[in-house]
């Protein structure tokens, strides 16, 4: 197979995920094209500014345009409004940018002869089944963008076989590393929490803190991501990545400032502050990795606290970000959390 004659087309390509995947991709010799709107990427994440283009998905001329004139064989799509908690009261947006936003996409890549889709879907489609979850589950999200992420999904199973493309879906879960958007007040728990740090601010806790993640290092995340996209056993098949270790959001934010400070000797002024639970967040979520270390030998190589060291290396050089939040919500009441309604991170 010569990759140089493949033409790939990574959606979200200037975000954290989308990044480091075309940088794995074109370390294999892929020729790899981006498309982002910019919305919570960054054009510092960039490394072949001629293959990039800045577009909105939710463009259906332009995307359908691009696309007719690309006709990308293989198409990994990342591009996503990630957020979980906040889509109870944005829900507009996050059928807009991702269930909408994908059928812009997927259409005409169809038209043009795309051969396989790589979807990037999320843990969120499981909602609050018995952990860990595993892919034979029947998707019950308990938010909106889970909600789109299951239709899109089944969007790409029913086309797929209709239509004739090959398709692979990952579920990836709280993936964390260099180059997140740590300025993005709504999601990323360990974007917000460091963010917070470089400000000298301790940070907030929504519920009692006992709630459950296994977080995944973004180096951890991404091959796995490109060997599922390349395995002919994972075609037409559904692929959960990410980490292993799962633990409490409070141990997270102790190692956290234990790692951030150097020493097991905290500030008291840095002690979490714990908030009311957010409506509809999943207490327990994590995954089961077989059918990964089965189809891809699937193994995370990185530690909680090695990953955390690597991202707070990052995010100290480039310093503190200024939080950018949402001018309206699309349901305003007293149900948003004060963090956000207030502006307080």
């Amino acid at each position: 197979m010569n990759n140089k004659k493949i033409k790939i087309l990574v959606t979200g390509s200037a975000g954290f995920m989308g990044s480091h995947l075309v940088d794995g991709l074109e370390e294999k010799g892929y020729n790899v094209y981006g498309i982002d709107d910019l919305s919570g990427g960054f054009m510092r994440n960039v490394s072949d500014k001629k293959k990039f283009t800045k577009l909105d998905l939710r463009d259906r001329q332009k995307v359908a345009a691009y696309i007719a004139k690309l006709k990308p064989e293989i198409i990994f799509h990342l591009a996503a409004d990630a957020t979980e908690g906040r889509s109870q009261f944005t829900p507009f947006s996050a059928l807009d940018r991702n269930l909408v936003a994908y059928m812009n996409l997927i259409v005409p890549a169809i038209k043009n002869g795309m051969k396989k889709m790589i979807l990037t879907s999320s843990m969120s489609v499981y909602g609050a089944q018995q952990i860990p979850f595993n892919e034979r589950m029947i998707t019950q999200p308990e938010d909106v963008y889970g909600s789109a992420k299951a239709s899109m999904e089944t969007v790409t199973r029913v086309l797929a076989n209709v239509h004739g493309f090959r398709y692979v879906i990952i579920r990836p879960h709280n993936v964390y590393g260099p180059k997140q958007n740590i300025s993005d007040p709504y999601r990323n728990v360990i974007g917000i929490f460091l963010n917070r740090l470089l400000h000298n601010k301790g940070f907030y806790i929504y519920g009692d803190g006992k709630q459950k993640r296994a977080f995944s290092y973004i180096d951890d995340t991404i091959p796995p991501m490109i060997r599922a996209a390349f395995n002919k056993k994972c075609e037409g098949r559904i692929v959960n990545v990410g980490g292993e270790e799962p633990i409490t959001l409070t141990q997270l934010a102790n190692i956290l400032l234990e790692e951030y400070f150097e020493t097991k000797k905290i500030p008291t002024n840095f002690e979490p502050q714990y908030l009311p639970a957010r409506p509809q967040e999943v207490k327990y979520a994590f995954s089961n990795h077989d059918v990964a270390r089965e189809l891809i030998g699937f193994k995370p190589k990185t530690s909680m606290r090695a990953g955390l060291r690597e991202m707070i290396k990052w995010a100290k050089e480039i310093g503190p970000q200024e939080f950018v939040y949402l001018d309206k919500f699309d349901l305003d009441n007293h149900l948003v959390p004060k963090t956000w309604k207030n502006k307080l991170l």
